[in-house]
């Protein structure tokens, strides 16, 4: 169902985000993040000199490469558009992100190490939002494969997954039918 019909309006901004999960040949994947930001009008840039219509503002990628456990082997950035000449002099600090694992906490770690003027707003959305949620998603048929999909807890533990969105809170159907020892609906 789209949305309702909009009131009359001009488009001013486009944002495009693609994310891409790989499986490597040795057996690591790669999650691959694009972030590219658009005006539909030229405006002057003090470093750019001007900023064209359709020319991006933000012109961001990121690349992790994973494990089977979510921890993060190697990071790379690269800003191919930004709207300071200097916003590209962040990239290499991404690469402190191996060594942390995607899961519980990531978060967290991620903005104490690259929140603020540590780090990139738009690499760090870009990361924390579709990226990190892409690698589960990315892993999650060799993890259920494994029987590691998070799903499917020791017996006796609560699903992880439980209370996370809607459709899995605890008094959801969807809980009541999967998950029915820790179903709390009427």
């Amino acid at each position: 169902m789209p949305l309702s019909p909009p009131a009359a309006r001009e488009k001013q901004h486009t944002r495009t985000v693609t994310v891409e999960g790989y499986r490597r040949d040795d057996g690591l994947f790669d999650i691959e993040g694009r972030l590219v930001d658009t005006k539909t009008y030229g405006f002057p840039n003090q470093d750019r000199g001007r900023i064209e219509a359709g020319e991006p503002l933000h012109g961001m990628e990121l690349r992790l490469t994973i494990d089977g456990d979510m921890l993060i082997h190697a990071a790379e950035a690269v800003t191919d558009y930004g709207p300071f000449a200097i916003c590209r002099d962040i990239n290499p600090a991404f690469h402190r992100l191996a060594g942390l694992r995607i899961g519980p906490g990531f978060r967290k770690q991620v903005r104490e190490a690259f929140g603020g003027v540590h780090g990139c707003t738009h690499l760090v959305e870009l990361l924390l939002g579709p990226m990190a949620t892409t690698a589960f998603q990315t892993l999650y048929a060799e993890r259920e494969r494994q029987g590691r999909s998070g799903a499917a807890p020791a017996p006796g533990e609560r699903p992880r997954i439980i209370d996370t969105c809607h459709a899995l809170a605890s008094d959801s159907p969807v809980v009541q039918r999967q998950w029915p020892e820790w179903y709390t609906g009427d």
